[in-house]
């Protein structure tokens, strides 16, 4: 079986384009989310219906997730150039019409590139950088991803429903500027031996019967399934508290905001001195104690405060995980990573649905939520258990994995 291909040195180009496309990525995803009524009387269809632009992309991820990982293990570079392909074409094709039609294509097509681009995180480090610069280059390859999120959320803001057309044609020049500069820059990342099919499918099964890896994956199914409901229901629960669309969108911002930052500083310290239990821990009992005090003193000072901690204490999480993933799983951490990425995405959308239920009671939905990020506590412990002894890792995950 082909070992990970090495670089000879670290090459930072590469992952540049890498944040562009993938923030580019998740820009489009969440385009809608800021202005969905507006959408919705502008296109003349429901809220509802516009709510389709933005699930269709968990869905297709659950769907795609583990082939996307193979296929990165195997043919890393054509499968991530042709998600970035795929994520200016969906862009592109949103302005084909002025209806409902070509804007859910062109989704579909974005939503298609989504795996292959998520899941390359860690392998763009890998074969972009030498060892020493990867916990720093998978921090800043995730941020990529809450990059995202914020550009999203200040088209929003700038342009509004009002302005829908220069929305999706700023959006659509900057995925097609981030395949602009990812492609060519792609020549660098390293490229290495193909392993079989065969022998991707068998490493998957041993990715999974790693119980770190299991670990990583339940802190993550609900450490993002905590984010992704705390995005989608955040203005629905404190509207009863007075807090309107605009500075819901705000206390989004304010959250992704403080979180990028730690995102990017946090994890290569944390990776160095093999504190990513203690991390995730601070990180459950940080959301924990922010979700209780929203439950009990709902309101635009308090959720400023409370969003604003716990973007800047989970949102590092993310990336603290992929690096572990990365030195754990060597070659094949392609397959491990589509497997966080499933978990993420799975766990997004059982906790937004559970919080759904219960989205009547704003008291009640903030509590449970609370209580699902104290869940951090135990998956962190026993994450720290199986860490202890094996941390050194890139041999380790070579004599595994092959």
């Amino acid at each position: 079986m082909g070992g990970t291909p090495q670089p000879t040195r670290s090459r930072w180009a590469p992952v540049a384009g890498f944040v562009l496309v993938s923030s580019a990525n998740q820009m489009l995803w969440l385009n809608f989310a800021p202005i969905t009524t507006g959408t919705a009387a502008r296109l003349g269809v429901s809220s509802a219906t516009v709510g389709l632009l933005a699930e269709v992309f968990p869905v297709i991820y659950v769907l795609l997730a583990v082939p996307a990982g193979l296929a990165l293990d195997r043919w890393f570079r054509p499968t991530l150039a042709l998600g970035a392909l795929l994520t200016a074409a969906g862009a592109a094709l949103r302005l084909a019409g002025h209806g409902f039609g070509p804007i859910l294509a062109g989704q579909l097509v974005v939503a298609l590139a989504q795996p292959a681009v998520l899941t390359a995180v860690t392998g763009i480090a890998t074969r972009s950088l030498l060892p020493a610069d990867r916990p720093v280059g998978i921090a800043v390859g995730s941020a990529g991803t809450f990059l995202g999120f914020v550009l999203a959320f200040v088209l929003g803001l700038v342009f509004g429903a009002t302005h829908l057309h220069l929305l999706l044609v700023v959006s659509a020049a900057y995925a097609v500027a981030g395949a602009a500069v990812l492609l060519p820059a792609l020549g660098a990342a390293a490229g290495g031996d193909r392993p079989t099919l065969g022998a991707n499918r068998a490493a998957l099964h041993t990715v999974w019967s790693d119980p770190v890896v299991r670990a990583v994956c339940w802190l993550v199914f609900f450490g993002f399934g905590v984010f992704v409901a705390l995005t989608t229901w955040v203005q629905t629960l404190l509207q009863p508290a007075g807090v309107t669309a605009r500075t819901a969108d705000g206390l989004l911002l304010a959250m992704v905001g403080a979180g990028i930052v730690t995102a990017v500083v946090v994890p290569p310290l944390v990776a160095t001195r093999g504190r990513q239990a203690l991390v995730l821990a601070v990180a459950g009992v940080v959301t924990c104690m922010a979700c209780g005090l929203l439950a009990v003193a709902p309101g635009a000072g308090v959720g400023y405060a409370s969003l604003g901690l716990t973007g800047f204490v989970l949102l590092p999480a993310l990336p603290v995980l992929l690096e572990l993933i990365e030195a754990r799983t060597g070659a094949h951490a392609g397959a491990a990573t589509a497997l966080l990425w499933l978990s993420g995405n799975a766990g997004g959308v059982v906790i937004a649905l559970a919080v759904q239920v219960v989205v009547g009671e704003p008291a009640g939905a903030f509590a449970l939520l609370a209580a699902v990020a104290l869940l951090a506590l135990p998956l962190a412990r026993r994450l720290g258990d199986r860490l202890s002894g094996t941390a050194g890792a890139p041999v380790t995950a070579e004599q595994r994995f092959g």
